[in-house]
């Protein structure tokens, strides 16, 4: 059990979302983030798992099949797409199935600034402002099955501003869009 590690590396994630949101504004999702991190059906998972270098996620849904932690985080944090996954039922149709609700802009900024922060976490020293869009597009063909159009278009916007332009820019250009009303323009 590496408890005071998990503490450590979650602490520091929630702070550097916490300084990414505030940087742009978010200041109430910025204190709230992630905080079901620190209930005992999260924690005691990722104290079990913890690994220092990925998410201990990864090693309970190796080891189990599943992550019961990840099953409990993503129905309480509005900033993963997983949150925003619906039944679809089109009536006098056989189509049923699970459907991706766009997400609101403020939630794609927090989850934006949750991969940058989990990238500067697990990269460390070694960051760089092209490691969060590298990360996604690892993932990307999984993922963007279940992303809406909205928000999958608006998130890779950022992702691509922030490697090829920086943070600096990148939060400037949230901090724009957010204080004139609109929205993250494609």
């Amino acid at each position: 059990m590496h408890a005071w590690k998990h503490f450590k590396t979650i602490t520091f994630h929630k702070f550097l979302v916490m300084k990414g949101c505030f940087a742009v504004g978010l200041y109430r999702q910025g204190l709230l983030h992630d905080l079901s991190k620190y209930t005992p059906s999260e924690f005691l998972v990722g104290a079990k798992y913890y690994q220092g270098n990925r998410s201990p996620n990864n090693a309970e849904r190796e080891e189990i099949g599943y992550s019961s932690a990840w099953l409990h985080h993503k129905g309480r944090n509005r900033h993963h797409y997983e949150y925003w996954i619906d039944y679809c039922a089109d009536e006098g149709t056989d189509k049923h199935g699970m459907k991706p609700a766009p997400m609101p802009d403020r939630y794609i900024v927090e989850m934006f600034m949750d991969r940058v922060a989990a990238s500067k976490v697990y990269n460390g020293k070694d960051y760089t402002d092209q490691d969060a869009l590298a990360y996604y597009e690892r993932g990307a063909g999984k993922m963007r099955a279940y992303l809406h159009p909205y928000t999958r278009k608006r998130l890779e916007r950022l992702l691509h501003l922030l490697a090829e332009h920086g943070e600096k820019k990148t939060f400037a250009y949230i901090r724009r869009r957010r204080r004139r009303g609109g929205q993250i323009s494609l």
